[in-house]
């Protein structure tokens, strides 16, 4: 079965801009443009009835279009640099719907995610980076300049085994709608 997890896609343009800033650090594995997302609720390998579970599950959600702001460049990993990351500045309609997709994934048997919900992009996986690596690409970057987008879906991902990064295949869509009777309603994949 293949890893299974929830999240946003991020439209061309965003994901050009992002793509932007990168380059010049040692140590940068570059995430390809079109595997650009936000994750909203990793899941991992499970089961087909889990997986359906979860599939039919994530129907249910009712929520209208989440506005996104990523407001800023970052790196996870303080001492020992593991990714290079664009932020996302939370907002409520972002939590509510993270917290939608939990509690799906917890109703399908999984247990609760142990991590805080720190939404973001991921550019790059750092290998062998310095903080002073870090902090020096980070200088060569100048302002960064929010940007901004409306998620009128989220989506159900799988990714096959790989080092990391991708590729990661949409199984399934999901629609944020603006009108309530009209929520919730699943789209084909690649819709």
């Amino acid at each position: 079965m293949p890893r299974l997890f929830t999240g946003l896609e991020i439209p061309a343009d965003i994901a050009e801009a992002l793509a932007r800033h990168r380059g010049g650090l040692y140590g940068a594995r570059w995430i390809d443009v079109e595997n650009y997302h936000i994750t909203l609720r990793f899941v991992g390998d499970v089961d087909a009835t889990t997986a359906a579970d979860i599939y039919d599950s994530l129907a249910d959600i009712d929520r209208p279009p989440v506005t996104v702001t990523l407001d800023m460049l970052d790196s996870f990993g303080g001492g020992r640099p593991r990714a290079i990351v664009a932020r996302v500045r939370l907002n409520s309609a972002l939590t509510e719907l993270q917290a939608d997709h939990e509690r799906c994934v917890r109703r399908a048997g999984l247990p609760p995610e142990p991590r805080k919900f720190t939404p973001h992009v991921t550019l790059a996986r750092l290998r062998d980076a310095s903080p002073l690596d870090v902090a020096d690409y980070f200088a060569g970057q100048g302002a960064f300049r929010p940007l901004t987008f409306t998620a009128d879906r989220f989506v159900l991902f799988s990714s096959r085994a790989s080092v990391g990064g991708g590729p990661y295949i949409v199984e399934a869509a999901y629609a944020l709608s603006r009108h309530p009777y009209m929520s919730g309603r699943r789209l084909a994949a690649g819709a």
